[in-house]
């Protein structure tokens, strides 16, 4: 394919001038175009060399001058096609490398309802239920090439006669263009683009239009949004003209409606109907069974912001707008008819839904929209608990430090620890590699004078220790709600405070902070606020004091179920994400005998985004995921594994995602009594770095 294309010039003007092949020497001579894309090191891109970025011309851009409807009612669309440069693109594939592939939408938006009717739908069938008709999209046209990168699609059917051309009609295109070059360029991947297109067929201004949320909101967790394979479908808009309220699955007669399909397939495992023992299910094409009954929403669901972001156009949507489809999809055992668990009885439709839910209630927990949603642990009721770390003295090796600290409300009065039902102190070290660990419940031993209090450890700092130390706690005091959520478990609450980290020279001159790993902020992106172990426990530079090289579950695991399984943060974070795609069983055993079985975790993004999570660090620096790991990291027992008991630094991190033989059996070869040789081809130079296998 390559030798095809070399050769080969564009015609257009400002296109890039593809050389001559030239066996022996090769001269290459590129035009550069008036705007340069620049690709990052996440991209696959960013590792092709000057002249292979101008032979592939990477990326797709889809653009819409115009739809135009004739006196056939047969719709006529003007599109033009270019790559990441803004230069055009051969849309046959034989000018430039790539075929493109274009599918198309067109619906009508009634306003009213806020929704969208296709004009090309299909019939479906199944032995479950009878026939129904579904939104589609269409390929059936022909196509008017104008020149490179410019053509004119026009409709082989045509509308219905009478339609509204009053109305805001929304044509949708998603395209992908397929690279796979292998020799001597490396890069196989499918560029996609969709784009929705806005008009009113009768020339006048577009007034209304579908903008409730937005592609990044989505692509928060999604990394990117993707859907129905690798067929170009990743916009939010392009979704919803065809999920619209007439769309049906025969198979189970769900309704693929959006408000209902993403409300339900988020809620997944805690909709009521799932817990009541029947599984949420839509049957895919080819009829392939889609069973969103085992997914878990990384946060609170009642976290409706964090997909109907306030900023978006129509972020409001949600608390104004009741509809037995919208609020039925989660509450998803109401019969409406019958008025079953409902306690506004039955409803015939949604005319008196706002009468009950306004946006905002009188209190929390009402029938308000929004206080109907308050989580509890963000109630207004709560007044903010709060700890400061003033100073540690006495710390030394084998000495009993003292803490000087204050625990307050939001409001800064004073909180005597006494009070509180949970207080615990954690201090680790070194924070070149947490060992070791003192953990110290307060309880009533801490002695209050005015603002402040102090606490002793009643044990001592190894006679061992060196470096820094860190200090953390946990502390938390319960509240009883009033009012209070219908659901009795969550009446009372731990209000928790957010973990202190102080550090604490040992034997350092001054103290030396843990190196920065994991970025708090980006795990909070789809976990709103990271709450392990109670509800308590809130900083990932919390977690790795425990969590460190050492750890196991053994406290917890029965001993006829040994051996014990590590919780190394790093090895243990990569599996819990990884879940459903590990091919080793990875389960903890917990406090009070719980089974943590991570096998089934969905992760709704892509993996090899490393920096999804790992901390951004200055330009020039190596990353935190890049290798070679720092001097002094240590390596983890992996005593369940069945290829590896004793994973090196760099081996542990690769080996918690790459866990078949064979990525072990790569390791193994790779490490010596006195070390890992994985930096000669995976660092940051290196021809394999992380970042460069990882780039998509």
């Amino acid at each position: 394919m390559m030798l095809l294309h070399l050769g080969m010039a564009l015609l257009a003007a400002n296109n890039v001038v593809v050389p001559s092949h030239i066996t022996g020497n090769v001269t290459r001579r590129v035009q550069t175009p008036a705007t340069a894309a620049v690709y990052t090191s996440a991209q696959a891109e960013h590792y092709l060399t000057a002249e292979q970025i101008a032979y592939i011309r990477p990326g797709l851009n889809i653009a819409v001058g115009s739809v135009t409807i004739g006196a056939d009612n047969k719709p006529i669309v003007d599109v033009t096609f270019t790559d990441d440069g803004g230069q055009p693109l051969d849309r046959a594939g034989v000018l430039t490398p790539g075929p493109l592939a274009m599918s198309f939408i067109l619906a009508w938006y009634d306003p009213a309802g806020r929704y969208y009717t296709d004009y090309y739908t299909t019939t479906a069938s199944s032995t479950v239920t009878n026939l129904t008709v579904q939104q589609a999209t269409t390929a059936s046209g022909t196509w008017e090439d104008l020149g490179v990168g410019h053509a004119r699609f026009h409709f082989t059917k045509a509308l219905p006669t009478g339609y509204d051309v009053t109305k805001t009609h929304t044509l949708g295109i998603y395209a992908t263009r397929i690279i796979n070059l292998t020799d001597p360029i490396v890069i196989s991947k499918t560029y996609v683009a969709d784009v929705e297109y806005d008009f009113r067929p009768d020339g006048q201004a577009v007034t209304n239009t579908w903008n409730k949320m937005t592609d990044a909101t989505c692509n928060q967790c999604h990394d990117p949004l993707a859907a129905h394979g690798a067929t170009g479908r990743q916009d939010i808009k392009l979704c919803v003209l065809c999920h619209n309220p007439q769309t049906i699955d025969p198979d189970t007669g769900n309704s693929v409606d959006a408000k209902v399909l993403f409300h339900k397939l988020h809620m997944g495992s805690s909709l009521p109907s799932v817990q009541a023992g029947h599984p949420y299910q839509i049957i895919g094409h080819g009829g392939s069974v889609v069973d969103f009954s085992t997914i878990v929403f990384p946060q609170d669901i009642r976290n409706c912001t964090t997909c109907h972001q306030p900023s978006s156009p129509q972020g409001f949507v949600w608390y104004s707008y009741p509809s037995q489809a919208a609020c039925g999809s989660c509450h998803d055992m109401i019969n409406w008819a019958t008025g079953a668990n409902h306690k506004g009885g039955p409803q015939a439709d949604d005319s008196a839904c706002a009468s009950c839910h306004q946006p905002q209630g009188a209190n929390e927990f009402d029938a308000g929209i929004v206080t109907a949603h308050t989580i509890p642990t963000e109630s207004a009721q709560l007044k903010g608990l709060n700890i400061r770390i003033i100073n540690v003295t006495n710390a030394a090796p084998g000495t009993k430090p003292v803490v000087t600290f204050a625990v307050t409300n939001n409001d800064g009065s004073f909180v005597d620890p006494s009070t509180l039902g949970s207080f615990t102190f954690y201090l680790g070290g070194p924070t070149t590699e947490y060992t070791s660990y003192l953990t110290e419940r307060v309880g009533k031993n801490a002695v209050s004078s005015g603002t402040t209090s102090t606490y002793t450890f009643p044990d001592a700092i190894p006679a061992t220790a060196t470096g820094t130390w860190t200090l953390s706690a946990d502390l938390y005091r319960t509240i009883t709600l009033n009012p209070a959520p219908e659901t009795a478990s969550e009446a009372t609450v731990r209000e928790a405070a957010q973990n202190p980290i102080y550090n604490v020279a040992i034997t350092d001159a001054q103290p030396v902070a843990r190196r920065t790993v994991v970025d708090l902020a980006k795990c909070n992106v789809c976990h709103n606020q990271l709450a392990l172990h109670g509800g308590q426990r809130f900083k990932v530079q919390e977690c790795v004091i425990c969590h460190n090289p050492n750890n196991t579950d053994s406290a917890f695991r029965p001993a006829a179920q040994a051996p014990n399984e590590t919780i190394h943060f790093k090895y243990m974070i990569h599996r819990i994400h990884t879940g459903a795609d590990m091919t080793l069983p990875y389960t903890i055993y917990g406090y009070g005998g719980s089974i943590n079985n991570f096998n089934d975790v969905l992760f709704p993004g892509d993996r090899r985004d490393c920096l999804k999570c790992h901390a951004t660090v200055p330009s020039g620096q190596q990353q935190t995921f890049e290798v070679p790991l720092p001097d002094g990291v240590l390596p983890t027992p992996t005593l369940r594994n069945p290829y590896i008991q004793l994973m090196q630094p760099t081996t542990a991190a690769c080996l918690s995602c790459h866990d078949a033989k064979a990525a072990a059996a790569h390791a193994v070869t790779m490490t010596v009594s006195f070390g890992e040789a994985c930096e000669v081809c995976h660092g940051t130079a290196a021809d394999y770095a992380v970042a460069k296998v990882h780039a998509r």
